[in-house]
C-alpha cells in the first residue's frame, strides 16, 4: 500500500537463508498467497542466490577486526555464567582469542561497547538500545551459511531500500541490522515501520498451532480475495472517514504508515465474515454461482441458478449454500424441539394446517397460487400462517422466500409433509 501510495518500487525479497525453514512448498505458499490476494511487486530476489555476497561482507568484517570467530557451545556459555536457564546472552569470550576456522566455529559481529543504536520508527517513535547490552551476535553459522541479519543489512544497502515494514516482534533485531549496515559503510538508515502484532479474542498472539494463520486456509474456506485483502488492510489501520469496505485503490491515496496503530490488532473473524458478505453481495450472479459450485454440485444447475440471487445475500461460505435447497431436492430436516414447540405449540395451528391442506389439494400449483392459499387462510382465521407451513414443509423456521421453492415440489410431497406435521399436533 505504501509503495503504491508514494509511487515507489515494491520489492519481494524471499529471505531464505535458513534452509530448514525455506522448503520449496513454504516459499510457493508465499507466491500463491500474494497472487490470490492480488498483491503484486516490481522486483524480486532470493537471498539464497546471493550467499557469496554475504560471505564476502562477513569476511571483510573479519579482515577489518569488526568480527571474530567463535567456537563456544551454548553449554559452555551457560557453564561460564553459572546460568542454566539458557536465556543469558553471549559473553564475548572469544573476542581476543585467535580461533581458526573449523568444525563448530561461527563468526560473530563485535558490537560496540559504548553508545546507543536507535532509529525514529514511523509507528513507534524513537527506539533506542544501549550498545553495552547487545551481545556479539552470530553472522555466519558453523556451516558457513550467513544469517539473515547480515543478509538483510547487505540487501537493504545494496538495493537502496528506503522503507522497511515488518512486525514489531523483530524490533529487537533491528539494532543488529543497523550496526551491520554502518559497518558496511552506510551513513544513513532506511525508515522503519514496525507493525503491531495480530492477536486473537484473548489478546494472545496468533499461533500456528492454535489458529488459522495461513492465507491458504482462508482461501480453502471460500473467502473472496478482495474481502480478505480489504479486511487485512484494516488490521491496525483504518481510513479516517470510517468507510472500511471499499475498493483497494480508494485507499492507496490516503494510506500513511504513520497512521497505523501501535496497539496489537485483533483478528475478528466475525468482522471478516461481515466483509465477506458485503463482497459476496456485490458479485455478479454468474460469479456467485461459480464460487458456490464446489459445494452445490449435487443440486441441479438450473434449479440452483434460479434461486442463486436469493441465496447470494444469505451466505458467508460456499458450504452454506446447499442448505437452502436441500429440502427441495431431498427430505426436509427434522425440526428442533425448541422450534417445534415455539411454532406448532401455539393455539390455532391445527386449524391453519387443516385449511391449508384442504386448499392445496385443488389449487393451481404455482408460487402465486400457493402464496394466495397460505395468506388467504391467515386472513380468514385472523392468524399468522406462513411460519407453521414453512416449518412443516422445510423443517426450518428460516430460509428462502417460501413459495417459489415450494412450487418446485410435487403436490403430493407438500401434502404429505403438511399432513405429517398435522398428525403430530
Amino acid at each position: 500500500m505504501y509503495a503504491r501510495h508514494v509511487g515507489g518500487t515494491m520489492i519481494l525479497r524471499v529471505e531464505d537463508t535458513d534452509a530448514d525453514r525455506s522448503q520449496p512448498e513454504l516459499i510457493q505458499a508465499i507466491y500463491d498467497s500474494l497472487g490470490w490476494l492480488g498483491i503484486d511487486w516490481d522486483e524480486e530476489y532470493r537471498q539464497a542466490d546471493r550467499f557469496d555476497l554475504y560471505r564476502a561482507a562477513a569476511q571483510k568484517f573479519l579482515d577489518d577486526g569488526l568480527a571474530y570467530r567463535c567456537d563456544c557451545s551454548q553449554q559452555a556459555v551457560k557453564d561460564r555464567r553459572g546460568d542454566q536457564s539458557g536465556n543469558a546472552g553471549y559473553d564475548s569470550f572469544c573476542r581476543d582469542r585467535d580461533v581458526q576456522p573449523g568444525e563448530g566455529v561461527v563468526v560473530r559481529f563485535r558490537t560496540p561497547d559504548e553508545g546507543v543504536t536507535g532509529w525514529d520508527d514511523l509507528i513507534r517513535g524513537r527506539v533506542e538500545f544501549d550498545n553495552a547490552v547487545l551481545e556479539d551476535f552470530i553472522i555466519v553459522r558453523s556451516t558457513g551459511v550467513p544469517l539473515f541479519h547480515v543478509a538483510n543489512a547487505y540487501d537493504d544497502l545494496d538495493m537502496g531500500i528506503t522503507h522497511v515494514v515488518r512486525g514489531e516482534d523483530l524490533v529487537n533485531t533491528t539494532p543488529r541490522v543497523l550496526l551491520l549496515r554502518a559497518a558496511m559503510g552506510a551513513t544513513d538508515q532506511p525508515l522503519f515501520a514496525h507493525l503491531p502484532l495480530i492477536v486473537d479474542e484473548k489478546r494472545q498472539k496468533l499461533s500456528k498451532r492454535r489458529d488459522s494463520v495461513a492465507v491458504g486456509d482462508f482461501k480453502e474456506k471460500g473467502f473472496l480475495p478482495d474481502a480478505m485483502r480489504n479486511y487485512l488492510l484494516t488490521l491496525g489501520w483504518g481510513p479516517k472517514d470510517g468507510e472500511e469496505i471499499r475498493p483497494i485503490n480508494d485507499f492507496v491515496e490516503v494510506f500513511e504508515l504513520a497512521d497505523i496503530n501501535k496497539a496489537p490488532a485483533f483478528f475478528d473473524v466475525k468482522k471478516l465474515e461481515h466483509f465477506q458478505k458485503e463482497y459476496l453481495r456485490q458479485l455478479p450472479v454468474d460469479a456467485f454461482i461459480e464460487w458456490a459450485a464446489p459445494s452445490v454440485g449435487h443440486i441441479d444447475a438450473d434449479l440452483f441458478g434460479r434461486f442463486a440471487p436469493e441465496i447470494q445475500g444469505r451466505v458467508t461460505y460456499p458450504d452454506d449454500a446447499p442448505a437452502f435447497l436441500e429440502w427441495v431436492i431431498g427430505d426436509a430436516a427434522e425440526p428442533s424441539e425448541k422450534d417445534w414447540k415455539k411454532v406448532m405449540g401455539k393455539e390455532g395451528v391445527a386449524a391453519v394446517l387443516d385449511a391449508v391442506i384442504e386448499r392445496c389439494e385443488t389449487c393451481d400449483w404455482t408460487a402465486e397460487a400457493l402464496e394466495a392459499v397460505v395468506f388467504g387462510v391467515g386472513e380468514e382465521l385472523n392468524t399468522k400462517t406462513q411460519l407453521p407451513v414453512r416449518l412443516a414443509i422445510t423443517g426450518s423456521r428460516s430460509g428462502l422466500p417460501l413459495f417459489e421453492p415450494m412450487a418446485e415440489l410435487d403436490r403430493s410431497v407438500v401434502l404429505d409433509r403438511l399432513r405429517s406435521a398435522r398428525s403430530k399436533i
